[in-house]
């Protein structure tokens, strides 16, 4: 980037105005599919305004900007996905006045409503209970039994995203210890307990992994039936096979981080073993177990 006559002039090595390559890896502390989420709806951004005959970011508008996100609606792409685009349009070109590429953020005063945030439904005690103890599938091979025992374990009693438990490797685990080392968003460690259940599942898993697990599979600690790393479509299945009632795999971490605020957890605490960056994301959680308590309230006071 130079400037000649107070004029910006783009300069990219690699021929692009936009420098999406320099943004993606200034964005140190954030997840894969967060930068690449990034990088899509800036370039799709920057494919919608060359219709307009921009080719630059200093020559994106305010107005722009906002017909932008009006015609997003238009498609009928859901509010949620229209917040997410909004804020990468609002991270790059906070980025871009930072590197001299514009020379004010056409993104400020442009506002895109968020979507209604809905978590996933919490499972009961009871629903719980007859995910993790109840009958499996006849005829199933003793190796998945206790592989699912294991990941329907974990999930629960950790509370990590499915990302995580699947991209587990041998040398995270201390079964012995009763603790995971988990890398989450933004490649951050973090250390998470587990109930003996969970242990004990982990163990009978381990004492066969063996069986299923080729030697290509490295250390992988779940594996599917074709000995590669387990994928969260995986886990998805094994849901589909051992739930009493359609639930989802992210379900079991919105359970783990309720029942912990119901049983009387600090919010802090719940926010470290989920790994929450950002206080607020967890007290999203706080408002559904106020809800549960209603509910009870509700459904038990003579004078409610």
């Amino acid at each position: 980037m130079v400037r000649h006559s107070n004029t910006l002039v783009d300069v990219a090595a690699d021929g692009d105005p936009w420098r999406l390559d320099d943004f993606v890896r200034a964005q140190t502390s954030l997840a894969d599919n967060t930068l690449a989420a990034y990088r899509t709806d800036v370039r799709l951004f920057s494919e919608w305004v060359e219709r307009l005959h921009v080719h630059r970011p200093s020559q994106v508008t305010r107005t722009m900007v906002r017909r932008y996100i009006a015609a997003l609606s238009t498609r009928e792409f859901a509010r949620r996905s229209i917040a997410r685009k909004a804020a990468s349009l609002r991270r790059y070109f906070g980025w871009a006045v930072g590197e001299g590429l514009v020379d004010g953020d056409p993104t400020v005063g442009v506002h895109a409503a968020a979507g209604n945030g809905r978590l996933p439904r919490v499972l009961a005690e009871r629903e719980i209970a007859e995910l993790l103890d109840g009958p499996t599938p006849d005829g199933e091979p003793e190796w998945r039994r206790r592989r699912d025992d294991a990941v329907l374990e974990v999930l629960y009693a950790a509370g990590v995203r499915v990302s995580e438990l699947c991209s587990l490797d041998l040398e995270q685990l201390h079964v012995e210890s009763a603790y995971l080392t988990v890398w989450g968003k933004g490649s951050k460690e973090r250390r998470v307990p587990l109930g003996e259940p969970a242990r004990a599942a982990l163990v009978a898993w381990l004492a066969i992994r063996h069986d299923a697990a080729p030697p290509d599979a490295g250390s992988a600690v779940f594996v599917n039936e074709r000995g590669k790393r387990l994928t969260p479509r995986d886990v998805r299945r094994i849901l589909d096979r051992r739930s009493p009632t359609p639930t989802h795999p992210h379900a079991l971490r919105h359970t783990f981080a309720t029942h912990l605020l119901d049983g009387g957890a600090d919010l802090r605490a719940v926010q470290e073993l989920l790994g929450h960056a950002d206080v607020a994301t967890t007290q999203r959680y706080t408002h559904v177990s106020r809800e549960r308590l209603r509910a009870a309230y509700l459904e038990s006071h003579p004078r409610a």
